[in-house]
C-alpha cells in the first residue's frame, strides 16, 4: 500500500465519520425542536382554557344596577365597593340618610347583609339605623352600636331578623340612618365600605 492509497483510506475513514456526526446532530436537533414546539403549544393550551374560566367567570360575577358595575353571583351582591362618607350637622337637620336605590332587586335567597363601618372622631357616641323598604312600602329597621373610630368593624345581619318585610323579591332601597336623637353631637363623620348581600 503506498502513501496515496493510506492518504485516500484515511481521507475516506475521515469523510464517513464527519458524515455520521452530521447525521446524528440532525438526528437529536429535530427531536429537541420537536419536544419543544410540543411543550410550547400544551402550554398556550392551558393558558388559553385558564384566561377563558377566568373571564367566562368574571363575566358571570358582574352585573348592572342603576348603570353601575356592581358584584353579583349566586353568593354574593355588592351595593357598595367603594367608601361613603356620611357627613352629618343637625342645624336644622334632624336626620342624615345615606340611601342606596335597590332597583326592585330580588333578595329572597340572599340570607344575610354585610358592611363595614367606623366614625371619624373617638369622642362621638353614634347610633346607625339601617333601613329596608320593599315595592309594597313594608319597611323593617335595625339599630347598630359602639361603632369604633380607628379600625373598621364589620357588621352582619340576618335578613330574617328585618320581622317587617313580607316579601324580599322586590326591594326598593337600603338606607342608612344617623339621627339626631342617636348621637351625642350634632356634627360628626361616619364611613361605610363592602355593603354585601350573602347567600
Amino acid at each position: 500500500m503506498n502513501k496515496k492509497d493510506i492518504y485516500e483510506h484515511l481521507a475516506n475513514i475521515y469523510l464517513d465519520a464527519s458524515t455520521k456526526r452530521k447525521n446524528k446532530k440532525a438526528q437529536k436537533y429535530p427531536d429537541i425542536f420537536q419536544n419543544l414546539f410540543f411543550i410550547s403549544t400544551l402550554i398556550i393550551f392551558v393558558l388559553i382554557i385558564l384566561l377563558f374560566n377566568v373571564s367566562h367567570k368574571s363575566s358571570l360575577l358582574f352585573t348592572s344596577l342603576n348603570g353601575k358595575k356592581l358584584i353579583s353571583s349566586e353568593l354574593a351582591v355588592v351595593l357598595q365597593p367603594n367608601i361613603v362618607k356620611i357627613n352629618f350637622n343637625f342645624d336644622p337637620a334632624k336626620e342624615e340618610v345615606y340611601y342606596i336605590n335597590l332597583n326592585e332587586l330580588d333578595l329572597a335567597r340572599f340570607r344575610v347583609l354585610r358592611f363595614l363601618v367606623r366614625k371619624a372622631n373617638y369622642e362621638d357616641n353614634i347610633i346607625l339605623k339601617l333601613e329596608f323598604t320593599n315595592a309594597s312600602k313594608e319597611k323593617s329597621e335595625a339599630y347598630f352600636y359602639n361603632i369604633p373610630s380607628y379600625k373598621w368593624q364589620e357588621y352582619k345581619i340576618n335578613l330574617s331578623d328585618f320581622k317587617d318585610i313580607s316579601d324580599w323579591s322586590k326591594m326598593s332601597s337600603l338606607a342608612f340612618i344617623i339621627e339626631e336623637s342617636n348621637v351625642n353631637k350634632k356634627k360628626g363623620i361616619v364611613y361605610l365600605d363592602n355593603v354585601r348581600f350573602l347567600r
